[in-house]
């Protein structure tokens, strides 16, 4: 989830850091959502589109976007505007860093995509926090309280529990109450910085390589979205958000 890169970016001190300067970054997967139709976006107006289906992102741009920036390349990544349900003109640079965040609901639907993050995590959160979370979140872009809760039963919850709760499977690290579990927090920041520090153990390096894939361990304790660290230069973390 955001919030869990989010705090991880704040314990490594990378916040304070110049964009260009920055060791680790975080990436949304929620900047790949496709442009939408005249039709698709007036139903989007109404909380009628479904934006938590797999097919509402733009996978194609997001795995070349990944790919570039595994290879160290500087990007551009959309923005998207949550409120007019619209792709901007401008978009934002991505400089190329050590450790990526790629955050989002569905990152470990597609496989491409997939199989390119060395370690997968999950933020497993309570359904009445995701909700109390979404209700909040979308009143402040002027939604309606009673379009948002249409649209969580219709679209939101059958979704998770169809295409995004199967991916947990996936995943090498499983942190159970999101950003309240420091413990899993300061782990996984600790192992950001044995990364940036140039302390890979062995079982990283074999799933660099692709000779080996790491375990999955939950953390003390036991939802909502999927996440990935990657080991060695060009790395990724990922958590998982609810867009829309």
């Amino acid at each position: 989830q955001s919030t869990v890169c989010e705090k991880i970016m704040e314990l490594l001190g990378q916040n304070e850091v110049e964009q260009r300067q920055r060791k680790v970054l975080i990436l949304s997967q929620d900047s790949f959502y496709k442009v939408l139709t005249a039709e698709q976006q007036a139903k989007a107006l109404k909380g009628q589109y479904n934006f938590d289906h797999p097919d509402a992102f733009d996978n194609d741009l997001m795995h070349s976007t990944l790919k570039n920036i595994v290879e160290g390349k500087t990007v551009e990544v959309p923005t998207y505007d949550f409120v007019t349900h619209s792709r901007l003109a401008e978009t934002t640079v991505v400089y190329p860093a050590d450790v990526v965040l790629f955050e989002g609901i569905l990152v470990f639907y597609n496989q491409d995509i997939r199989d390119m993050f060395h370690l997968r995590l999950f933020v497993d959160t309570d359904s009445d926090v995701r909700l109390s979370r979404r209700v909040l979140r979308d009143m402040k872009r002027g939604r309606d309280l009673e379009q948002i809760l249409t649209q969580y039963t219709t679209f939101v919850k059958p979704a998770f529990e169809e295409f995004c709760l199967p991916t947990k499977k996936y995943a090498d690290v499983i942190i159970p109450r999101g950003v309240d579990n420091m413990v899993a927090i300061n782990l996984i920041v600790q192992h950001i910085q044995d990364i940036l520090n140039g302390d890979i153990c062995k079982w990283q390096r074999g799933a660099l390589n692709g000779h080996g894939r790491t375990y999955k361990r939950p953390f003390p304790e036991q939802a909502e979205g999927g996440a990935v660290l990657a080991a060695g230069k060009r790395s990724h973390l990922e958590s998982s958000s609810r867009p829309h």
